[in-house]
């Protein structure tokens, strides 16, 4: 009997280990297979990026790795499963994610972020003025998109003074071809320039550098980020009936949906508020603080927020981690 007991309270105590770690065993890392990310390059996709991986290294066990490029070849890696997560996938805007995933080669989970938005902008003090900064309005009737060519030549473009300049997304990024279209479809390639700046850093540059020196700028941006809370600006209206609302998901290869529900499942539940979001992209940019150490700085800060997504074994070793 003695015998007998102890075997039983020996598979009792392995049915309670196996149970205790049954949030960390996941087919895909357990097989040596490393999760792939898009290295993003701006800076809400770079924060998401670190966090998810975080996530998945320090509370699951996985080897995560990050590989660089522009977001298109970046959906495409992941339609062909070189890639297997990009952290904020701004769904249905690209041509490449939308015939992947059409194909079944991509999808797309959960909510990173809500409320996110994009368009085409100018400083505020352009339209209305700015007493306080000694400013005038120079073009008091700038309201839509389709009202600027007759304001060309407030953003004259230094290098072909003929036409305005308008600052473009960086080549490679999906919002530079959706930006190149709109050029076209508001007959505005005859009166401005396509402008396209080397980086997303370099884009910032060149919008704060215009509103600190109060000259005029027109410029495509997005949040979440930290540039739209520190520079006052409008965003000028599309053609009527244009819906440009945006949802962002977590974008994933189908193999790796397929094969790691449970990292799936983890990775479905992301989500930070959008306004605390643009809290953290501020203090990195106002800060100097690099995309790792601020993943760092949010985990330890935002515990309340990350353990929803997380196993209670999960957030215990993560927790460890910091």
């Amino acid at each position: 009997m003695k015998i007998v007991s102890k075997i039983k309270y020996a598979a009792i105590g392995l049915a309670l280990t196996t149970g205790a770690n049954a949030s960390f065993a996941n087919d895909w890392c357990d097989s040596g297979k490393a999760v792939k990310f898009a290295g993003l390059n701006w800076e809400s996709g770079m924060l998401l990026t670190e966090l998810m991986q975080t996530v998945l290294k320090e509370g699951y066990g996985c080897e995560v790795e990050s590989l660089p490029g522009n977001s298109i070849s970046m959906e495409n890696a992941l339609s062909s499963n070189d890639i297997q997560v990009f952290a904020e996938e701004w769904v249905g805007r690209s041509e490449v994610w939308n015939k992947a995933e059409a194909a079944g080669k991509v999808v797309g989970v959960g909510a990173p972020v809500i409320g996110a938005i994009e368009g085409w902008y100018v400083p505020r003090f352009v339209v209305e003025g700015d007493a306080a900064r000694g400013i005038k309005a120079v073009a008091p009737g700038l309201k839509n998109i389709s009202d600027l060519p007759q304001y060309s030549a407030i953003f004259r473009d230094q290098e072909e003074p003929s036409k305005g300049r308008f600052y473009n997304c960086p080549a490679g990024w999906t919002c530079e071809t959706e930006n190149t279209k709109m050029l076209k479809d508001y007959g505005l390639e005859s009166s401005y320039t396509n402008f396209r700046t080397g980086t997303g850093p370099a884009l910032d540059a060149a919008v704060l550098s215009s509103y600190k020196r109060k000259e005029p700028i027109l410029f495509y941006y997005w949040s979440p980020t930290a540039l739209l809370g520190r520079v006052d600006v409008i965003k000028l209206e599309e053609k009527p009936g244009v819906d440009k609302s945006v949802s962002i998901q977590v974008g994933l290869s189908k193999t790796f949906h397929d094969e790691a529900p449970e990292l799936v499942s983890v990775l479905s539940k992301v989500n930070i508020p959008i306004d605390l979001l643009n809290t953290y992209l501020a203090r990195m940019s106002t800060e100097n603080i690099n995309a790792p150490d601020l993943a760092k700085t949010f985990l330890k800060e935002k515990p309340e927020i990350w353990k929803s997504w997380v196993s209670t074994s999960a957030a215990q070793n993560i927790q460890s981690s910091l």
